[in-house]
């Protein structure tokens, strides 16, 4: 023991990174290999100036470790941070300077952050010590396989801030656990969130056309084990996160996982021009990937990138998904720009990286998702090829979201990769090496078009962000049906509703994970805005009476998830159908035949296998016509005693598009199909 500052202190447990409440005390622990000394800041809450400095002494330091215990203080009334002394040459990436505020790279808490909208304390950010304590109630993650989720990706603010959603705690965890009933009843089993790492949404706010911007979709995270405050209802004082945590056990115990979106490829301290708040204070030279002058490699796009596989740098990341995995119950990650978690400090890619291999055969994360977004903003595009230790990884598969789109909006020569996306992308994702849950489906995501706006538009519109439209990408593969944005043309209307729905078809008919973007199933419009990352506004915000004016749509996808559940083979092998059909089969306009031609626009995919019970083939027809034409089809032939049904047909319109009971099914006894323009046909065999 020894008295530091007033406080009596003595060293503190080195193996354990950050600050946490012992029963006399706070042990607090920071490490640095450049740094000379460490200073620990003691602030009362909101304080400009800290009320105790305390520096570390010599002989509680270890190695690069600094650690100290310090005894009687009341986690509710700090909030702490470091002063960090060391050699300050840029040139070697050397960003030392004791008159910072660094802020622990371990906080689970970031104070000042709380109230959205607003920076309590302009320039330096703070930690703060969160009780660990909160009562699960003895429920338990659902563990849903890969293959039978259905993931539903929403922004926590934009999921319930608009005044129509109807909850009490508008844009908040809490306002997404009013809405667990309604994502019951439409059938999904999975949530991904937008990035909920503290991030400061008033980092570069703006105004622009009278409208305040905000850094509103958080993909610039300040702290990587602290959840954002601001996304709680209450200011929770040292129980930072438990809100989250009632949402995780909320959603646990409706038979329902939680996916995070998380972002360890950069930093909101930006490039040689940003701030030094963190890691740039910590060890600028270790955390970030730096050119030989000292500047920022960049291959986020943002102003820097982490240097993920440094030694130090994956340990903290390991360290981080496991503290939310065990400390929060967390399901599955979603890694945005993944690619940069595969670079070597040169900035080349490495064939195996470690942290990609140590996530993947990590004990504690051996039941958690791991699903990369596999590309980065510097050029590295491994759709098909993310290095893929022991069949963990799975990944959004761009390849499908350009395919699909391409197919259904009819452009030609797309009759072959459209089967090759339906079959799970076996041309990208070898069976034998990848499994059958390597890719993630999607159509649309936070960053693009909503589902309606993609029939609604042939080019973005993103004047609102202040950028002249030159933000956001060009390559979208939209069609807006003959207008441009909303009409009052009911047959354009008509078409693009057709449209929408062919799209949900195809997405649950396809081998793999179906993931879809939040309001697409009511027909939320983000007005043609393809990059809406910094509005926050109706833009962003669901409209909820969408749902009411669009129920035909909605009605339409919850049919087709269930319809998905319903049907084993359309996501997993099963054991072969009696009726001897393959698993998989490819048709056009006639049975077997998959010579697909330039001009190749009517496609027919069938599955056969067993239902869940195993008392009966479970065979599914889809024939997809793109042209603006209608066809005739014909059908395979079943075997004697069995018939063709028709359980959906897009063409049909609100109300007669899908049918719940196969007593009221058409029957197709001829083996003959008229598919109309522009529409997908589901049949069953019975």
């Amino acid at each position: 023991m020894r008295e530091i500052a007033g406080y009596h202190t003595c060293q503190g447990y080195c193996l354990q990174n950050g600050a946490y409440e012992l029963p006399n005390g706070v042990n607090f622990t920071i490490s640095s290999m450049g740094a000379t000394s460490i200073s620990l800041l003691l602030f009362y809450r909101r304080a400009q100036k800290p009320f105790a400095v305390l520096p570390f002494p010599e002989e509680y330091r270890v190695g690069n470790v600094y650690s100290m215990i310090v005894f009687g203080l009341d986690i509710g009334e700090f909030e702490y941070a470091y002063s960090i002394d060391g050699p300050n040459d840029p040139a070697r990436g050397m960003l030392f300077d004791p008159n910072n505020i660094i802020l622990d790279p371990y906080a689970r808490a970031v104070a000042g952050q709380s109230k959205w909208g607003t920076k309590a304390i302009p320039g330096s950010y703070r930690g703060r010590i969160v009780s660990s304590y909160f009562n699960w109630e003895n429920v338990q993650s659902p563990h849903i396989p890969m293959q039978d989720l259905v993931i539903y990706e929403m922004h926590v603010r934009g999921f319930s801030k608009h005044e129509s959603s109807g909850v009490a705690n508008p844009g908040t965890f809490d306002g997404i656990i009013e809405k667990i009933a309604y994502l019951k009843d439409l059938g999904v089993n999975a949530v991904e969130l937008m990035p909920i790492f503290e991030f400061d949404e008033m980092r570069d706010m703006r105004v622009h056309d009278g409208k305040l911007l905000l850094d509103y979709w958080g993909y610039n995270p300040v702290c990587f084990f602290a959840p954002n405050t601001a996304y709680s209802a209450d200011h929770e004082l040292t129980h930072e996160g438990d809100e989250l945590r009632r949402l995780v056990r909320a959603l646990h115990k409706n038979g329902m996982e939680i996916i995070l979106d998380v972002v360890f490829n950069h930093t909101a301290e930006g490039n040689q021009d940003g701030p030094i708040f963190s890691l740039k204070g910590v060890d600028n030279s270790i955390y970030y990937l730096l050119a030989p002058d000292g500047t920022y490699y960049n291959f986020s796009g943002c102003g820097n990138t982490v240097n993920c596989n440094h030694p130090i740098v994956h340990q903290m990341i390991v360290a981080c998904l496991r503290y939310w995995v065990i400390e929060y119950r967390i399901d599955g990650f979603r890694f945005d720009l993944a690619s940069i978690l595969g670079r070597n400090e040169d900035g080349t890619p490495m064939h195996n990286p470690p942290l990609l291999e140590s996530l993947a055969v990590d004990p504690i994360l051996s039941k958690v998702k791991l699903i990369a977004e596999a590309w980065d903003a510097g050029g590295l595009y491994q759709v098909g090829s993310f290095p893929s230790r022991s069949n963990r990884w799975a990944e959004w598969n761009g390849k499908y979201r350009d395919d699909v789109r391409c197919f259904l909006k009819g452009d030609g020569g797309m009759a072959t990769q459209l089967t090759y996306r339906m079959l799970g992308s076996p041309d990208l994702y070898q069976p034998d090496e990848r499994g059958e849950c390597a890719s993630v489906n999607f159509i649309t995501c936070h960053d693009g078009f909503t589902l309606h706006d993609l029939f609604s538009y042939n080019a973005k519109h993103n004047e609102a962000n202040g950028w002249k439209n030159t933000d956001g990408d060009n390559n979208n593969n939209s069609w807006n049906c003959g207008e441009e944005g909303e009409t009052k043309n009911q047959d354009v209307n008509n078409l693009r509703r057709r449209l929408q729905k062919n799209a949900v078809t195809v997405l649950m008919c396809s081998r793999g994970t179906p993931m879809f973007l939040a309001g697409d199933e009511f027909g939320n419009s983000q007005f043609g805005n393809n990059n809406a990352y910094c509005q926050d506004n109706e833009i962003s915000w669901l409209n909820w009476d969408d749902l009411e004016k669009n129920q035909d749509l909605y009605h339409f996808f919850r049919y087709m998830i269930h319809f998905r559940k319903k049907h084993p083979i359309l996501r997993r092998h099963t054991r072969p159908a009696k009726s001897r059909f393959p698993e998989t089969s490819l048709h056009a306009m006639t049975p077997w035949d998959a010579n697909y031609q330039y001009d190749s626009r009517v496609i027919g995919v069938t599955f056969a296998g067993r239902n869940m019970e195993d008392t009966a083939d479970d065979i599914v027809h889809i024939v997809m016509n793109s042209h603006w034409e209608g066809h005739q089809v014909c059908l395979p032939d079943l075997p004697n005693g069995q018939d063709w049904y028709i359980a959906v047909n897009t063409f049909n319109g609100p109300d007669s598009d899908c049918v719940e009971e196969v007593e009221d099914m058409q029957c197709v006894r001829s083996g003959i199909l008229w598919i109309q323009p522009r529409s997908v046909v589901i049949l069953v065999a019975q």
